[in-house]
């Protein structure tokens, strides 16, 4: 584990140097100047995409979907309507006797 921190922070160091001398020297300016200037644009297009590229295909909704869409934008408020039924389902409730050890054991247990 050692070995890997001092190979690491060897790799840090040279690059750091080499960094230091690249901007230190005159001429390598101009050649650094492109590649960031081209980096910028990329993540200025990439933050801010025209719209012409941000579109998305328009799809256009059945006859059903469009009269559910306008019947919910003349009626903002919808209705409730306290009397309707729940909808009865063929399903059944079945008590099980699973982790139940005395069934006569009805009062509520306090912890």
């Amino acid at each position: 584990m050692r070995r890997h921190a001092i190979i690491f922070w060897t790799a840090i160091t040279l690059a750091a140097i080499g960094l230091l001398v690249f901007l230190l020297d005159p001429g390598s300016r101009m050649r650094i100047l492109i590649p960031l200037i081209i980096v910028a644009v990329v993540y200025v297009l990439y933050k801010f995409p025209p719209r012409r590229f941000n579109k998305r295909p328009k799809v256009k909704p059945s006859k059903r979907t469009a009269a559910k869409l306008a019947a919910g934008k003349n009626s903002t408020v919808r209705k409730s309507n306290p009397t309707a039924k729940r909808k009865q389902y063929p399903f059944q409730v079945i008590d099980g006797h699973k982790g139940k050890s005395d069934p006569s054991d009805d009062v509520p247990k306090y912890h």
